[in-house]
């Protein structure tokens, strides 16, 4: 079974009001070496109304982008329906079962959390983080969401760039997308 804990990245969801962002770094990461600051980890799918990021093994989250593309296209863009089928599939499946990644998955109503164990969580506060960084972004946004008046994107940027001071997985090479 795959460690739980993906090291070499950091990807947030903050949902607050109407507002949902995702925000991710850039940094990839070969053992202790970096190899690229400005990845991609972030993806919108079907029809943009989606908002997918990963951790982990890049060649495995974009496996996963495209299981979780095709059950959105079978289930009408139903988050909720697309992400426990892919859990499904994810935990039964031999091969996907290999996969080493998590996915953060999240459209105007939903988010959640997605793993090769066949967990689908949806937080209860609309806040998510998966990556190395994933528990300082999380404790950080939650903080400012209590206590500012911060909009769900400064929340997320703020928190970035907490986790990025902290964790060395983490750059602060964002990409922020907001539906």
């Amino acid at each position: 079974m795959p460690n739980p804990i993906v090291r070499g990245t950091t990807v947030i969801v903050i949902r607050k009001g109407d507002q949902v962002v995702m925000a991710g770094d850039g940094q990839v990461t070969m053992g202790d070496t970096i190899v690229k600051h400005q990845a991609r980890k972030i993806r919108r799918l079907y029809r943009d109304k989606i908002l997918t990021g990963f951790a982990g093994s890049t060649a495995d989250a974009f496996t996963l982008f495209e299981r979780l593309e095709a059950k959105l296209e079978q289930y009408n863009g139903n988050l909720k329906r697309a992400s426990v089928e892919l859990a499904k599939d994810w935990r039964m499946d031999r091969a996907l079962r290999r996969l080493e990644a998590l996915l953060l998955a999240a459209d105007a109503k939903d988010s959640f959390i997605l793993s090769g164990t066949g967990d689908v969580i949806e937080p209860d506060d609309g806040f998510a983080a998966v990556g190395s960084g994933a528990p300082y972004a999380l404790a950080a946004a939650r903080a400012l969401d209590r206590h500012t008046d911060l909009s769900a994107r400064q929340i997320a940027e703020e928190a970035m760039n907490i986790a990025a001071s902290i964790c060395v997985y983490t750059n602060r090479e964002f990409m922020i997308e907001e539906l």
